[in-house]
């Protein structure tokens, strides 16, 4: 359930990004295509992102975690590469700043809404 959450909550805020940042477009299915682009970022942001944090470690704390929005952007523009070429979705992201963007947009909706904190909750009452 944890991870069927975690994949609406990115779709919402697939759909936000396409609809704030001037330099993500969309055009074909409609909803399919926001959730082949969720699907897709998910799984990078599941699989490559945490290689890829790893390997930079050291980028990431010479520029104070900065270096983190950029992999973000990267796995942005490489999930909409995707999703266009592999899956036919015609989310397009036009260049670096709204990469940027629309990931800071998926990043902290994934912070406020996805995160189980009722687990939490439930952790710090048996402390």
């Amino acid at each position: 359930m944890n991870l069927f959450k975690r994949w609406l909550v990115i779709l919402a805020a697939v759909f936000l990004a396409a609809w704030i940042v001037p330099g993500i477009h969309v055009s074909g299915q409609g909803w399919t295509t926001y959730a082949i682009m969720a699907a897709v970022l998910a799984l990078l942001n599941a699989t490559l992102l945490p290689i890829l944090k790893t390997l930079s470690c050291g980028f990431i704390v010479l520029t104070l975690g900065l270096f983190s929005l950029v992999l973000n952007a990267g796995m942005f523009m490489l999930s909409s590469n995707i999703a266009q070429s592999w899956f036919g979705a015609g989310y397009h992201v036009d260049g670096f700043l709204p990469a940027l963007l629309g990931s800071i947009i998926v990043s902290i909706a994934t912070m406020l809404f996805a995160n189980d904190r009722s687990s939490r909750k439930r952790d710090r009452d048996d402390d």
